[in-house]
């Protein structure tokens, strides 16, 4: 949308407000306006196609995760991406600021244009770097996991975000 199809649009619905003796279905669709500013001002994410078995990864990386970080998040990963089938073996980089690297050279992953680890789809696999220290994590519907389950993501800089397409 425009900005001045957005202006129109902005005012149609100033004169509907300001004019409460107009019914609506006279003017224009009401609810139509509505979703289309509120997808102005809060996009949905977008929807990207990926192997469904990566979701079952995250799922089973929630059930094997401890209550705090033990330091071998890489390990945690591999091992749900292994048990959900989502790869064949076992990948075999030992750093987790690696794991993207292997994961499509080797495994067909893809990197997805995203920044924000909060817009990340479910079972997305996340790589951090920041200095010496690196991480990796998949995302759950309710924040991320890797050996530990946190509500929010890892606080270092986004490496990448990788999905194996369907």
């Amino acid at each position: 949308m425009n900005r001045r199809t957005f202006i129109t649009l902005l005012c149609a619905g100033t004169v509907f407000f300001a004019a409460p003796s107009a019914r609506a279905d006279d003017w224009f669709d009401f609810k139509a306006i509505m979703r289309t500013l509120q997808n102005f001002f809060f996009p949905p994410p977008p929807h990207y196609d990926y192997d469904p078995r990566m979701i079952r990864a995250a799922e089973i990386a929630e059930s094997h995760a401890n209550s705090h970080q033990t330091w071998l998040c890489w390990k945690y990963v591999k091992n749900a991406l292994v048990e959900a089938r989502v790869i064949n073996r076992r990948p075999k980089t030992v750093s987790a600021k690696d794991a993207g690297t292997e994961l499509c050279d080797k495994f067909g992953f893809t990197k997805l244009p995203i920044r924000n680890p909060n817009r990340a789809p479910v079972g997305a696999v996340l790589v951090y770097i920041g200095g010496d220290a690196s991480h990796v994590e998949l995302r759950t519907k309710t924040g991320f996991v890797s050996d530990f389950i946190s509500r929010t993501h890892y606080p270092l800089p986004l490496s990448g975000v990788y999905v194996k397409p369907s």
